[in-house]
């Protein structure tokens, strides 16, 4: 059976479309891929990639510049990666920047991120140079360390609501002391009591000054209290003469 001229037209339209769908395709790889561009290629070395892939995004001051073009183990500690970048960073990258390995969002996918140099030299990096590389977060440790976290929490919650249950039962003497009016009562006793025993220590404290200026203006025990000014006067002559004789020698000396 022969095909009519329209059929022969919607399968002419339907090639055409199909191959145009396919070559805009490659373009968008190609383009994402850096295959249509000036590129130049860098490398760094990391103990731990944490999930990075090749095909993943490079970034510099938040811009996709370039791909992960390869991922090789070294040694048992050591992991190249290596970059393909746009040929227009190029100027912008020098020798001292550094690459570090993050997230594109909270949940997103590995990326590369390029940290701008020029701290320690104004040169661009040489393409197949190599960057210094700064190590990234061992997100396993930090989730290991927030579950320990949680799990104290947990523990101690579980522990302050033990505390607390028993002090509301009146268990333990902080719960008598809540829960029980008698020692509330007698505790409130013992403090007014200390309290009039405060006064009446002043009270006696101020009589006893009193009584002495009396007995100091006494006629009877005048002459004591005198001969007790008298000879602590005596006294004082006494160290303060001993002190200049003592200077003397020394004066002397010099």
């Amino acid at each position: 059976m022969k095909a009519t001229a329209s059929q022969k037209i919607k399968i002419g339209i339907f090639t055409f479309v199909g191959l145009l769908v396919l070559v805009l395709i490659v373009f968008f790889i190609g383009n994402k891929k850096n295959l249509f561009s000036s590129t130049f290629g860098v490398y760094g070395t990391f103990k731990n990639v944490n999930g990075l892939q090749v095909g993943n995004n490079v970034r510099f001051a938040g811009i996709n510049v370039g791909v992960v073009q390869n991922i090789t183990i070294v040694t048992d500690s050591s992991v190249r990666v290596d970059l393909t970048l746009n040929d227009e960073v190029k100027k912008f990258i020098k020798t001292d920047s550094k690459i570090s390995i993050g997230s594109d969002g909270l949940m997103g996918d590995k990326l590369v991120v390029i940290a701008p140099g020029g701290v320690t030299s104004t040169t661009p990096v040489s393409p197949g140079g190599q960057l210094a590389s700064i190590p990234p977060l061992d997100v396993d440790k930090i989730i290991n360390k927030l579950t320990k976290v949680a799990d104290n929490a947990e523990s101690l919650t579980s522990g302050l609501s033990e505390i607390v249950a028993k002090i509301n039962s009146g268990k333990g003497s902080i719960g008598r002391l809540l829960n029980s009016d008698k020692l509330s009562k007698d505790l409130e006793g013992t403090v007014r009591q200390a309290k009039t025993t405060m006064a009446n220590v002043h009270a006696t404290t101020t009589t006893l000054n009193t009584d002495l200026k009396a007995a100091q203006s006494n006629f009877l025990l005048k002459g004591f209290f005198n001969k007790k000014k008298k000879k602590a006067q005596q006294d004082s002559i006494k160290k303060a003469k001993a002190a200049e004789d003592a200077k003397k020698p020394k004066t002397d000396q010099q």
